[in-house]
């Protein structure tokens, strides 16, 4: 130390608190004058403690309690070793400091710590050590065996004893693991060594436990029991702090081994760890103790995909190692076949998406072990890489991550260099998780929030950080977490793809590169139907040394990642084909998936639902552009507002020269708005009522836009002879419009002053076909019908009437069905007052002032019976048919209507075109309870929904539901319902949704 003149120089130490000077004088490590021997050497170890203050109190109470103190401060002055595990323990753990200070004899375990060349303690030790302290013979054969040693104490008296041999254990080994935070010229101890040792410890405590229960209950002479260790413990890559997960075998699996078992959890939760056998077969709800024939029969017969993967770590940790080793031999061959099951896939994507669950929102950026580039992200990865290839290559099935990583690396199944790094990141988070629960044997994966400096600066000492000149120690380590964590993830993303890739591309001569055997087998258990077409995609995108090529290579692994996710990979991949080959021309294409993560992200899960987005998406690749994520301030691009959409279509439209040039552009637009809705739809953005709203302006204002041109190209011969208006009926009028569906219409005119009704009609009719065909001509874009079938004598009548002769048919002829076909009538183009006067011409008729009589309501039920029968396609089932089924969008729509027809004469508030909006009415009015107008609604809207999306993934209109398979997921996804998940949970609750919705339609609509 350069200045011995006080505070200064402790300050330089980190020994900032004013009771420190008077400790160290205390203790004879400070003077002003003539320090003792070695006083300066154990300031300097006492600095580079993580906690210099705690590590300074917890020595002067040990100096208190230990009466041997004077020995050990001789050995401090002369024992580099000791001083550095010393300081560096009693500073990183108050939980082994206390310890220490309760049974100060135990410094001995510091001075005899181990030399970098020593081997490590063996279980062996560790479990004769433990088997002593609770007086069982180590020499004879392990308890749970035939003839195997028990304890000599019991109960509490057992407990104890063996709570302080193990807490030994752990400060010994705790202290050999700090050695190098107390003086860099120490070994230093590798996190996975710690953590195998760690197991091994629980390994010889477990045994200890065994021998007690054995001891309170006598199993009797040919009994035979044992443990199986599972999760870390059977990886040997424990923590400090942790449940140890196994499974109990016993031969006879009666009450007394249950008790047995259930005593021995007991004794190590007491003395040790809490023991956990919830991985056992059927959980919690299963027995805790099993025999060898009826684990094997539950795993033949019931056990699902996670619980092989949680088999891979199994191993024999205590009792009858026979017995043990038996059931390791039943159950490894099924572990190795579990990639084979048809559910593999979906149990895989199931636990991901458990993990991620686990992670609160608030803790996301802070877990180590559950968050995004986390530990479970490595185990993951390697375990189902496991599972894929160890099935025909044993050097893979190591049970430890950090072996297995290496074997997977040497094997070829990931890239060298990937596996170095992952395996450095997942030491480095071992490591941060290790410092944690030392500090007070707590067990926690959760990092100090970033304002807590005094917690990080902690952690960085306690993990051998330093400041590079840069940044401080707690910058350091923050930028390592963040890199690290970046790290894992993106290699997570990288192992399963980038091989597969690697197995397709062109490869240096020295690059490891799968076989195409390998790869078929990785796709096919990550969820293609059709590994060897997903192969053959991969080669066409990726071939060749040009740009593109390189920019798919560097995009495919996290692509491939996403397209797993989703309903339909191998859909998925072949459209992503398509379009990188439609836009191949397109310069910002790959660019923009390759910098806007969001984008990319986005579109593969578009791609794997949907087969209507990329037969538009070739033909409007701008809309790509708009899955970007919103900017702060901004809404998102894709939920524009419909009125905003309509006056700019009509605005464009409007600037064309020609008919032509204008169905060209409005076709343009409309396209370009139905993928934009279709894209929001299928990501989450959009309610269905926004949904149909977007979609019924898209075809007004295309209809307006096409009709002001077909009258502007008209108009160059001669002034117009009529005014002309189109009413929208049907969907279109109620604005309720789906992917699929026409557009009915009436076209009415009116003939100006001087034009007899028959040149108007003429003029009007010759404009009105020139918009159907223009309209209706062949594309490969979703058909635009003008359906005008529900024009008074239907096909029959002529294609536009005057205004006078609508009110003279319906005066005379008009039908109750006309009646109601016309509550869905409003103008949407054309002359805007000539649209009003028909709306006014047609009110008294939709809704009659008297009523609807007896006989028109039972005539509307007979049209809506005949409906049902001849219209339901042969085959059909109205369980889940969304337009004609049980409580489907016929039974809902004519029930709101039929309310329409009697009670809207004296009731104004139930005069809209919508249906949703007049079964509120009709609640507000008291025709419906609430409940009703709840079932009806919901009834209504899965209906709707399911049919927009079965459009949406199968590209093509339809009204049934898919029975099952990838249509079927595809259509669940659709809707928001968990991707890999089961699709018969939407179709139980779509069948529920609709039968609450027809049994108030029975009640209300036919008078049940």
């Amino acid at each position: 130390m350069v200045d011995r003149s006080g505070g200064t120089s402790l300050a330089r130490l980190g020994l900032v608190e004013p009771w420190a000077e008077p400790t160290l004088e205390k203790l004879g490590w400070w003077a002003d004058e003539n320090p003792a021997p070695g006083a300066e050497e154990i300031m300097w170890a006492l600095a580079r403690s993580p906690d210099p203050h705690l590590a300074l109190r917890t020595v002067e109470r040990l100096a208190d309690a230990a009466p041997q103190w004077s020995t050990i401060d001789t050995e401090l002055r002369a024992d580099i070793g000791l001083r550095a595990r010393l300081f560096a323990l009693t500073g990183s753990s108050t939980a082994l400091g206390d310890h220490l200070v309760t049974h100060p004899d135990r410094w001995a375990l510091l001075a005899d710590g181990p030399d970098r060349n020593d081997p490590p303690p063996d279980l062996a030790r560790r479990t004769a050590n433990l088997l002593r302290a609770v007086g069982a013979d180590p020499d004879a054969p392990l308890a749970g065996a035939p003839g195997g040693s028990v304890a000599t104490l019991t109960g509490a008296e057992a407990v104890a004893a063996l709570r302080t041999a193990y807490r030994d254990e752990l400060l010994g080994l705790a202290a050999a693991d700090l050695a190098a935070v107390g003086d860099a010229s120490l070994p230093v101890m590798e996190v996975d060594d710690v953590a195998c040792q760690l197991a091994d410890l629980a390994l010889a405590a477990l045994r200890a436990c065994l021998a007690v229960a054995v001891a309170e209950f006598d199993p009797g002479p040919d009994a035979r029991f044992t443990v199986i260790a599972m999760g870390k413990t059977g990886g040997c890559e424990l923590n400090y702090v942790s449940d140890v997960d196994v499974v109990f075998v016993a031969e006879p699996a009666d009450q007394t081994a249950t008790r047995i078992a259930s005593r021995m959890m007991r004794v190590a939760g007491e003395a040790c760890f809490e023991v956990d056998a919830n991985l056992r077969p059927e959980g919690r709800q299963g027995a805790l103790v099993r025999t060898l024939e009826g684990h094997e029969s539950y795993y033949r017969r019931w056990a699902k995909t996670w619980e092989f993967q949680a088999l891979l770590k199994a191993r024999p940790a205590a009792g009858d190692p026979q017995l043990g080793q038996a059931y390791l031999d039943t159950v490894s061959p099924m572990v190795w076949k579990a990639a084979e099951r048809d559910d593999f896939v979906p149990d895989v994507q199931a636990m991901r998406r458990r993990v991620e669950e686990h992670v609160r929102p608030d803790h996301a950026e802070r877990e180590l072990k559950l968050g995004r580039g986390g530990l479970r992200d490595v185990e993951f990865a390697v375990q189902l890489l496991q599972l894929v290839h160890g099935r025909t290559d044993e050097e893979i099935r190591s049970p430890s991550t950090l072996t297995a990583l290496e074997a997977l690396a040497r094997r070829g199944y990931i890239g060298r260099d990937d596996g170095a790094n992952l395996a450095a990141s997942y030491r480095f988070l071992r490591l941060l998780e290790h410092r944690l629960q030392l500090q007070r044997m707590r067990r926690t994966h959760l990092l100090p929030a970033e304002d807590d400096v005094e917690a990080l600066r902690w952690l960085a000492r306690a993990a051998r950080l330093r400041h590079d000149g840069r940044r401080d120690v707690v910058g350091v380590l923050l930028d390592e977490w963040h890199r690290n964590a970046r790290r894992v993830r993106r290699l997570h993303e990288k192992l399963f793809y980038r091989p597969l890739l690697e197995s397709v591309s062109r490869l240096p001569a020295d690059a490891v590169r799968m076989s195409a055997e390998a790869a078929t087998a990785r796709l096919a258990a990550l969820g293609w139907a059709s590994p060897e077409g997903a192969l053959n995609h991969l080669r066409a995108l990726t071939s060749g040394v040009s740009r593109a090529a390189q920019i798919q290579h560097t995009l495919l692994p996290v692509l491939l990642e996403d397209l797993a996710d989703s309903p339909d990979p191998d859909r998925g991949l072949l459209s992503y084909r398509k379009v990188s080959e439609a836009l191949a021309q397109t310069p910002w294409y790959l660019r923009l998936l390759r910098d806007e993560g969001a984008v990319a992200q986005r579109l593969m899960r578009l791609l794997g639902t949907s087969l209507l987005v990329p037969d538009l998406l070739v033909r409007a690749p701008e809309v790509l552009r708009l899955l970007a994520s919103p900017t702060a301030g901004r809404p998102d691009e894709l939920t524009r507002d419909p009125a905003d959409v309509a006056a700019s279509l009509r605005t464009t439209v409007g600037r064309q020269l020609g008919m032509t040039s204008a169905v060209g552009t409005a076709r343009s637009l409309r396209r370009h708005e139905l993928l934009r809705v279709a894209c929001a739809d299928l990501l989450g953005l959009l309610s269905v009522e926004a949904v149909c709203e977007a979609l019924s302006s898209v075809w007004c204002a295309v209809l307006a836009a096409t009709l002001d041109a077909a009258v502007k190209e008209r108009s160059a011969e001669g002034p117009a002879p009529a005014r002309l208006a189109v009413i929208g009926m049907g969907r279109l009028g109620g604005a309720e419009l789906g992917y699929g569906s026409d557009a009915d219409v009436l076209f009415v005119c009116d003939p100006v002053e001087g034009v007899d009704d028959s040149a108007a009609v003429r003029w009007a009719t010759q404009v009105v076909e020139s918009v159907r065909r223009g309209l209706g001509s062949p594309s490969p874009d979703p058909a635009l019908v003008v359906d005008a079938d529900l024009r008074p004598e239907g096909r029959q009548g002529p294609l536009v009437r005057t205004l006078r002769s609508y009110r003279e048919y319906y005066a005379r002829w008009a039908e109750v069905w006309e009646a109601q076909a016309l509550l869905r009538a409003r103008p949407i183009a054309g002359d805007a007052d000539l649209g009003k006067r028909f709306v006014e011409l047609v009110d008294p008729i939709r809704y009659p002032a008297d009523g609807l009589p007896a006989a028109s309501v039972t005539e509307i039920r007979r049209i809506k019976a005949r409906v049902d029968v001849e219209r339901l396609p042969r085959g059909a089932d109205r369980s889940t048919h969304t337009k004609l089924g049980l409580g489907g969008l016929a039974d809902v729509e004519w029930t709101a209507q039929l309310l329409q027809l009697q009670h809207a004469g004296d009731l104004p508030e139930l005069r809209t075109t919508s249906t949703l909006e007049a079964l509120r009415e009709a609640a507000h009015a008291g025709l419906l309870t609430d409940d009703d107008v709840a079932a009806l609604t919901a009834g209504w809207t899965i209906a709707t929904r399911a049919r927009n999306a079965v459009m949406l993934v199968k590209g093509k209109p339809g009204d049934q539901l898919p029975r099952s398979g990838r249509e079927l997921a595809a259509v669940a996804s659709a809707l928001g319902y968990p991707p890999g998940g089961d699709p018969g949970v939407f179709l139980d609750d779509y069948r529920r949704t609709t039968r609450r919705s027809r049994a108030v339609v029975e009640r209300v609509f036919y008078g049940g």
